[in-house]
């Protein structure tokens, strides 16, 4: 009688095929964990903003009910942290991040944030957003590198990330290289590179140069299309999408990608809907 597996009901000889088959991949070089880890996909709430100030219980749910695996939230409309996590266990999600201004990471509000956060499970703190104050100037720039230094050193005691999102006029020049890449060589390899694929466009940068250029720090990435007819989901517009798949699987250190959509062809369920059924056509 045949020996078989408990588990998978295998012969001995299927299992020792198996065995070759992934020596022989080995050797090819192809990764193999990397082919058969799939990155989680989530869903950044400021594209469905409108509804989920009216709703968020709902509009939570309404996400689920689609596919997604998390959400990454832009404001927490009223409720505190232990009533959002109810809504996501709720709903079989997590928390995939929360857009965080600067001074809610610095002095006495950092204590409260990493409460907050921990309590919603959530290790990824992005800053949505910055100014001519911190960006304005080359040394701005490198001051306010230096605090993100700080804050991470003192959130990776926590087991936290800080970083910060992109936008099309992060990618200005100043002094013969963009902000962003200012900014991130200022910056400890701590710091997550939230790249946002489509304003990076948008502001004239090259999503998958810069990708490449920063191994290691893309924990999270915004997925956005960029280009097509208004409303265009992924896989629908000039984004290269083969191209960001690849390093963020490989080199990037990718956890989470997450959706963002600004613009609708009907309304913002469908549309995020939409980016999500655009990501399972090519392959995730």
């Amino acid at each position: 009688m045949m020996e078989r597996s408990a588990q998978a009901g295998l012969t001995r000889r299927q299992i020792l095929q198996l065995g070759a088959g992934a020596w022989a991949l080995s050797a090819a070089g192809k990764p193999l964990l990397a082919a058969e880890k799939k990155i989680p996909i989530g869903v950044q709430l400021y594209s469905v903003r409108k509804i989920c100030g009216k709703d968020p219980e709902g509009t939570i749910a309404a996400i689920a009910k689609m596919g997604y695996d998390g959400v990454e939230f832009a404001g927490y409309y009223g409720k505190k942290a232990e009533d959002l996590k109810k809504i996501l266990d709720k709903n079989g999600l997590k928390c995939c991040g929360t857009h965080t201004r600067l001074n809610t990471l610095q002095g006495d509000q950092l204590k409260k944030t990493i409460e907050f956060n921990k309590i919603l499970g959530n290790p990824y703190l992005i800053v949505p957003g910055m100014g001519k104050k911190e960006l304005g100037t080359v040394k701005a720039i490198n001051e306010t590198a230096k605090r993100f230094d700080e804050i991470a050193a003192k959130l990776k005691e926590e087991k936290m990330h800080t970083g910060y999102h992109a936008h099309g006029g992060d990618f200005a020049k100043l002094e013969g290289k963009t902000k962003w890449e200012h900014f991130f060589d200022a910056t400890c390899k701590d710091v997550v590179m939230q790249m946002d694929t489509g304003n990076c466009m948008g502001g004239g940068g090259d999503p998958v140069a810069i990708l490449k250029k920063y191994p290691g720090r893309s924990l999270t990435i915004h997925m956005k299309e960029h280009g097509g007819a208004k409303g265009a989901v992924i896989g629908e517009g000039k984004v290269d999408w083969k191209s960001v798949f690849e390093i963020c699987e490989g080199t990037g250190g990718t956890q989470w990608y997450i959706v963002e959509q600004e613009s609708y062809k009907s309304g913002p369920l469908d549309a995020v809907k939409g980016c999500l059924e655009g990501l399972r056509k090519l392959g995730r």
